[in-house]
């Protein structure tokens, strides 16, 4: 329900950022159906890296993208870190360094994919490229076009070789986000994760809404569609990334490896000293 069907028009002002369309209907609910997950999820991820020390090479990729304070870090913080941390990897993209700006933008996403048998975590991703390019006009409307076309296609590569792509768009609404800058200020502990630059990117909400509208519509595809998590509901968004996951990871099926050594000959072996 909540992906994006490849090719058709995205209007996010019709989607409630607060909305329900799925799965628990409050927040106790919601809190328990996590908890629920935690087992199964860990499990999932204990197999996919098991099975990637026999050759397996598959692996999961999570792109978050949304506006400031939509909950990429939350995402991180309570969905991943039901997760064994040594078999993630976690990116957060900031703005392209100088070396980076030397290069195709392409190039610091490549150095940042997980490896075989983990799961990766994009806080932010190559499509800044399209959006804050698109919003700052950081580039020609030319070369915008031209870089949805690379991005499909360096995610179509992705899933051949076995990359299994989820990428999440965390829709909140622009009161909610004033409210969270608001409770940021009113919080000297959270005095650190505020921007003030935050208030100036508020007044170019349309244009970011617009700009997240075509990638979304440009770049929902078979191998690595877009969903859409209603995000002004921390409880939900955390649900709805969990059992995204869970899905996906399901869906890969990974399993154990079977040994490659007589099992019971170590057995006597063990017991013999």
């Amino acid at each position: 329900m909540l992906r994006v069907p490849p090719g058709e028009r995205v209007d996010l002002a019709a989607i409630h950022p607060a909305a329900i369309p799925a799965g628990p209907r409050d927040k106790a609910a919601g809190v328990a159906a996590m908890a629920r997950m935690a087992e199964p999820l860990a499990s999932l991820q204990e197999r996919l890296y098991a099975a990637s020390t026999a050759g397996d090479r598959r692996r999961l990729l999570l792109v978050l993208q949304g506006m400031d304070t939509s909950g990429k870090g939350g995402t991180v913080k309570h969905v991943i870190g039901l997760f064994n941390p040594a078999g993630c990897r976690i990116q957060a993209f900031k703005a392209p360094t100088p070396e980076e700006l030397n290069h195709p933008f392409l190039w610091r996403i490549v150095k940042a994919l997980p490896r075989p048998g983990e799961i990766g975590i994009f806080d932010r991703s190559h499509y800044e490229d399209v959006l804050i390019a698109r919003v700052r006009k950081l580039v020609p409307r030319s070369q915008l076009g031209r870089r949805y076309d690379q991005i499909n296609r360096f995610e179509r590569s992705l899933a051949d070789q076995g990359v299994t792509i989820v990428k999440v768009f965390l829709h909140i609404s622009y009161e909610e986000q004033r409210e969270r800058l608001l409770a940021r200020l009113d919080n000297p502990d959270k005095h650190w994760k505020f921007n003030p630059g935050d208030i100036t990117e508020r007044a170019a909400w349309p244009a970011y809404q617009r700009a997240y509208e075509l990638a979304l519509e440009r770049c929902s595809t078979g191998p690595a569609p877009w969903y859409v998590v209603p995000a002004d509901r921390k409880w939900y968004r955390n649900w709805a990334v969990g059992k995204l996951l869970l899905e996906h990871l399901e869906e890969m099926a990974p399993a154990y490896p079977p040994a490659d050594f007589d099992v019971q000959e170590c057995r006597e072996r063990l017991m013999a000293t």
